[in-house]
């Protein structure tokens, strides 16, 4: 195949969605279709994982690694998304899966198998100890290179400021209007609201639970950018109880947005961040005449796992 370093993704598309709640407050809805944007036959390598990879591919591919060394949880989008970048660009990997070996198939770990990761799985304890400190953990497979949990690094948040730089190049934003995502490590609404430099507003829908989400932009934002001082919004009433934490209302809400506009959202992120969209929208947040970009960061290889533990809910 072609040398990965000369090879690129086209940017991914902007879509108008005519949403009644929208529509009828005086606003306009678009979505940036980052679940478009992946790989040629590698579908969990794309959408906001691509672009948090980007960077760290080249890198390690430059600096003459041979494998790569990540972590998360069974039913991790990163993990796949790691997995099918290594078999892409010719890299062996590792990965560090939080908790025990589960008994029953798992569909996230089985591609990451066939990928030819070689998974191993620690204690919850162990998995803490291993992503407060991701290089201490290189030893399972020496002369790797280590991305930590979710891939979120320098190189992850340049890559997520071009995120924010390509919406712009399509679709002209004033200060009034809004960039949205979901938030679970934080890197990609840090690298959007650099990306924004002001010319609109950056918003981020925490999936997680705690009230620590601002705190980590913000320390993203200072560690990257050299700056804490960037506009953003975050807010954290759409967690749902935590992350991965679901509700009727929101497996409703994201079968219902799929039946209408043909469009799957995962339970885990962007179900949760276009919820929050439309219910912000229905309780006034958005003047009138914003124009609000939601980005669909792709994810969608979850529904697999997420239909078989909680009962094919994902239509």
């Amino acid at each position: 195949m072609s040398n990965p370093l000369q090879m690129t993704l086209t940017e991914s598309p902007l879509q108008e969605i005519l949403h009644p709640v929208f529509i009828e407050r005086g606003l306009r809805l678009f979505l940036k279709r980052d679940d478009l944007l992946h790989w040629p036959g590698a579908p969990a390598f794309g959408g906001n994982k691509w672009r948090k990879l980007k960077y760290n591919l080249i890198a390690a591919k430059e600096q003459g690694y041979q494998r790569l060394l990540t972590f998360g949880g069974a039913f991790s989008n990163h993990l796949a998304a790691v997995a099918a970048a290594a078999k892409t660009w010719g890299f062996a990997s590792t990965g560090m899966v939080r908790g025990e070996r589960p008994e029953a198939d798992n569909p996230t770990l089985r591609y990451a198998v066939e990928c030819g990761m070689e998974l191993h799985f620690l204690s919850r304890s162990d998995y803490r100890q291993a992503t407060a400190n991701p290089g201490s953990w290189a030893h399972f497979a020496p002369d790797s290179y280590v991305l930590p949990e979710g891939g979120s690094n320098q190189l992850a948040f340049q890559g997520c400021m071009e995120l924010a730089e390509e919406i712009l190049h399509q679709i002209p934003l004033q200060s009034s209007d809004f960039i949205m995502a979901a938030c679970g490590t934080g890197a990609t609404l840090a690298g959007i609201a650099a990306g924004c430099q002001a010319r609109c507003q950056a918003l981020g829908i925490s999936v997680v639970g705690g009230h620590f989400m601002a705190d980590t932009i913000a320390e993203h934002l200072r560690r990257w950018a050299n700056q804490d001082n960037i506009l953003r919004q975050i807010n954290e009433d759409y967690t749902f109880g935590g992350y991965a934490r679901f509700s009727p209302a929101l497996i409703s809400f994201i079968n219902d947005f799929k039946s209408q506009y043909h469009i799957p959202l995962d339970p885990i992120y962007t179900g949760k961040l276009l919820f929050a969209a439309t219910d912000l929208a229905k309780k006034g947040f958005f003047p009138v005449g914003t124009k609000v970009v939601a980005v669909h960061s792709g994810g969608l290889q979850g529904i697999a796992g997420f239909n078989q533990r909680f009962g094919n809910l994902l239509v």
